[in-house]
């Protein structure tokens, strides 16, 4: 089935000219050297950066965890308030992390995370790592 229209498939030729190919033999100046970056040391099996990132190097206040179910029907629901000078946006992060560590549901409402069950050790592990302090509130 070979029609007088097809395309070969051997690869062709090269793709053209380059552009660049000409500096270096050229008489012109060479493009400057950036400044070489340091490999970053190790601790152990870590890196630096790395355990820079588990430790929360900002204090960024106190969070209640309260457990409620008071007109919920009987559910129990753990929600998480009290956060200062973080938007939205942050607190959506924060539920999506949450949810995920604890399996379950949960929705960002009134400035409050609530998360389904009684998830608070979970959520105080996760508040931590972000750099809050996690405070067990109410029952």
């Amino acid at each position: 089935m070979s029609s007088a229209r097809s395309v070969p498939t051997d690869g062709g030729g090269g793709l053209g000219h380059n552009p660049f190919g000409a500096l270096s033999s050229s008489g012109l100046p060479s493009l400057p050297q950036g400044a070489a970056r340091a490999a970053p040391q190790t601790l152990g099996k870590q890196t630096e950066a790395q355990s820079i990132r588990k430790i929360p190097s900002l204090n960024r206040g106190r969070v209640d965890i309260v457990r409620e179910t008071g007109g919920r029907g009987g559910k129990t629901v753990t929600v998480v308030s009290g956060f200062v000078g973080i938007g939205e946006p942050e607190k959506d992060r924060l539920a999506k992390r949450m949810r995920a560590a604890c399996g379950c549901g949960g929705t960002v409402k009134e400035g409050r995370i609530e998360i389904q069950g009684d998830q608070r050790e979970k959520i105080a592990e996760i508040l931590a790592e972000a750099g809050f302090r996690p405070v067990f509130a109410g029952g």
